[in-house]
């Protein structure tokens, strides 16, 4: 009996092929396997019941990277073959398949890299066909070392004897190399074990280094060394957004933050993601690590170059980049752009294709919560419930991804950055271009955030007059809803009642929106509430000075500027004057009804934080400063009617109140996060009422609070409401083109 399977899913460059053909001569099978384009196909040919028993094993033991989506499989006519092969790569131009992310180095390579006896002792670039670069290196499918940047370098006789050989760990790796026919590490002239000496002993004298990892360049240092942060933080212009910190192993983390059993598991995971952590006060590292912050992302080696890099000082690694550009991928960006952070630059002389930052992740509930998706996840699909034309999506301006459909998957870009100037833009076109190729995607049309003013929203305007294909707008907080549902495998019809909490949202009346409660169902949405409108002076300008917020709050809930309020001392009395004259004839003003900037408002209510450095640091900060246990009391009051009103007056003045009777910061801000939490409950027990939806969505940046979230779900839970949280895309805009997607979908938004 011969029977011809057909595999889709992550089966390339993930051991599949070279475990297919030791599992069928296991079972005394004939035939061949083959990669093409869409999959992997095998003709096996034997006895029936070993057949069977083969197939079953393709599932149940298939490689620990591999990922199957659909097996078939179809009795054809016996050929008579004599043995079971691995045949050549066939590519069809209209057919693709997942590709798989980048993954840590295994043990077994971790531990030859580690062994002086073994011929890739201390070789940084070592991999088999369980670990190593995927994605950054794949040029094209199928997946053949041809198709990746890995092409430049021509097996020895020893590795080719090893991609040869079925026994050998690294049969048919296509990146398999060693110091003998590899890619090479240099630093000035130096080059391999010099040039790694030479790094680390630079580092200990507390120089910054510009390191070339596997999606990019990293900008590292001693993380206890306070001066060499210093200059990196005024050369970097990073005045006080955290740096992530890699350690070497477990113990050296346990040194500085504590850690759960479900964070230890993903900072061992393949993925290796940066995973926050709560930071032990007075530990070795520089409080210049992440100031004012209590927690400190962490994350260990992910490369061999990292393991061979790292010794008993944890490093800084950050994103080697200037604020607010992509991440440097070549030797001749490094040289032009970081010649005036970096001390020294340890490169090497393998190209990346693409581009990839770290992955940002926390634990919530026993498992992941993503901050930001790249490396280790993207380009991994999520299934959609059913298939649709091909859709291209922009996402958002600020925490930059799109996301292409094909059939019943949807491809959401890795993390590019904020959509604000040339190079991210440069990288944008660049990343979409590969995953267009990779994926062999046409677009039968092009959807994008409803806001006017974003560059994303030009950008998809100008492809899809182009290309002549549709466009459509989608409203952002209706795309943050329908992300959640498309990564919870729901279909879009399922209504929810979606919490849609964050900063900047624009409004299908023009306005800002960002303390939403939209009903959904069907591709459609309607506003059940939102935070009441309050006029902020200056608009986006006030984005980056929570205490200007907080004086537009005092005044819209009719409380007096006095002076001993920490936002009104942040001002001198000319320029509260000013803003006096600019909130009351509405110059410049714009209504927003953002749950964040209220986060920002009561952080410069409370003297945390007046004016921020970079996104997100007022609420951040004020999440750090919460008290552990419930805080104060205070009123959510929710005005009737459709929509209805959250009016946040009497919480502003139960907040002064306890304040100016000298409560403790910790008290009122575990308090304030608390009456939030009360007014979700209170407004989805009257959606539920009125509809008898019972399913609630929480999404929107501010959701990555974890104190806000762990009240926010045991009040839901137990008034007996279903909850859905983010899983697999960021609850932030990072995962709004997965939404707009869906939605394009369904078809159902504005053209």
């Amino acid at each position: 009996m011969r029977h011809r399977i057909a595999i889709t899913g992550v089966v390339q460059g993930v051991g599949f092929r070279p475990f297919v053909c030791n599992l069928a001569r296991a079972w005394q099978l004939t035939g061949s396997v083959s990669n093409h384009s869409a999959g992997v196909t095998i003709e096996a040919e034997g006895d029936p019941e070993k057949l069977r028993h083969f197939e079953a094993e393709l599932i149940a033991r298939r490689p620990p990277l591999a990922w199957i989506d659909e097996l078939t499989s179809l009795e054809i006519p016996g050929k008579g073959d004599v043995a079971f092969v691995i045949l050549a790569s066939e590519s069809a131009p209209f057919e693709s398949t997942p590709v798989p992310p980048d993954i840590a180095p295994c043990e077994d390579c971790v531990r030859e890299l580690n062994d002086p006896a073994d011929r890739r002792f201390a070789y940084p670039f070592i991999n088999c066909t369980n670990c190593g670069p995927r994605f950054t290196i794949i040029r094209d499918l199928p997946y053949d070392r041809p198709s990746t940047t890995m092409s430049a370098f021509t097996m020895c006789a020893m590795c080719e004897a090893e991609y040869r050989d079925p026994k050998n760990r690294r049969f048919h790796a296509q990146p398999n190399a060693c110091p003998s026919c590899g890619p090479e590490v240099s630093m000035d002239g130096a080059r391999g074990a010099a040039a790694l000496d030479l790094a680390r002993m630079r580092l200990s004298s507390g120089a910054i280094l510009a390191v070339k990892g596997i999606g990019g360049f990293h900008l590292a240092c001693d993380a206890t060394n306070d001066d060499a942060l210093r200059r990196l933080r005024e050369r970097k212009n990073r005045i006080e957004q955290p740096f992530a910190v890699m350690a070497r192993d477990l113990t050296a983390v346990r040194q500085f933050a504590e850690t759960s059993g479900e964070e230890e598991r993903l900072l061992l995971s393949p993925q290796r993601p940066i995973v926050l952590l709560r930071k032990i006060p007075g530990s070795r590292l520089s409080c210049l690590i992440a100031p004012r912050n209590g927690y400190v992302g962490t994350m260990l080696p992910y490369a061999p170059l990292h393991y061979l890099l790292l010794g008993e000082t944890p490093l800084v690694m950050t994103s080697a980049n200037l604020s607010g550009e992509p991440i440097v991928r070549s030797n001749g960006e490094a040289a032009e752009r970081l010649s005036a952070i970096a001390d020294g630059f340890l490169t090497h002389d393998r190209e990346i294709e693409t581009a990839c930052d770290d992955s940002v992740v926390r634990t919530f509930e026993g498992r992941e919560m993503p901050l930001r998706r790249s490396r280790g996840y993207a380009p991994l699909p999520v299934r959609l419930p059913r298939a649709g034309p091909s859709i291209l999506a922009a996402g958002a301006d600020l925490k930059s991804t799109f996301c292409v459909t094909k059939g019943h998957f949807a491809f959401v870009s890795q993390h590019l950055g904020d959509l604000g100037n040339l190079e991210t833009g440069e990288a944008f076109e660049r990343a979409l271009g590969h995953l267009l190729h990779l994926f062999r995607v046409e677009p039968a049309r092009v959807v994008c955030d409803m806001h006017p003013g974003y560059r994303s929203t030009a950008w998809a305007t100008e492809f899809a007059r182009r290309r002549g294909i549709p466009l459509l707008k989608v409203q952002h907080h209706h795309a943050h809803i329908a992300a959640l549902i498309a990564e919870s495998a729901l279909p879009p019809s399922t209504p929810v009642i979606g919490i849609v909490f964050d900063g900047t949202g624009f409004g299908t009346d023009g306005a800002i929106w960002g303390g939403e409660v939209l009903l959904a169902r069907d591709g459609e949405f309607e506003r059940f509430a939102h935070l009441r409108y309050v006029p902020l002076a200056g608009g986006d300008a006030s984005v980056k000075m929570p205490a200007r917020t907080a004086l537009s709050h005092l005044r819209a809930a009719g409380i007096a500027w006095d002076n001993d309020l920490p936002c009104v001392a942040a001002f001198s009395s000319i320029e509260l004057g000013v803003l006096d004259r600019q909130i009351a004839r509405g110059f410049n003003c714009v209504d927003s009804s953002s749950m964040g900037r209220l986060f920002d408002a009561v952080s410069a209510l409370l003297g945390i934080r007046q004016r921020v450095t970079y996104e997100g640091q007022a609420a951040i900060e004020l999440e750090s400063m919460s008290a552990v246990g419930p805080g104060r009391g205070y009123p959510a009051i929710i005005v009737p009617g459709r929509p209805a009103i959250l009016d946040p007056a009497p919480l502003l003045c139960g907040i002064l109140e306890d304040l100016r009777a000298g409560v403790a910061r910790e008290e009122i801000a575990a308090g304030f996060h608390d009456a939030v939490a009360c007014w979700v409950i209170a407004i989805c027990k009257m959606a539920r009422e009125e509809t008898a939806v019972n399913l609630v969505g929480l999404t929107g940046g501010v959701f990555q609070n974890v104190r806000l979230l762990r009240r926010t779900m045991d009040t839901l839970r137990a008034n007996d409401f279903e909850v859905l949280v983010h899983r697999t895309v960021p609850a932030n805009d990072g995962g709004l083109s997965l939404g707009q997607a869906a939605l394009a979908g369904a078809e159902r938004c504005e053209r």
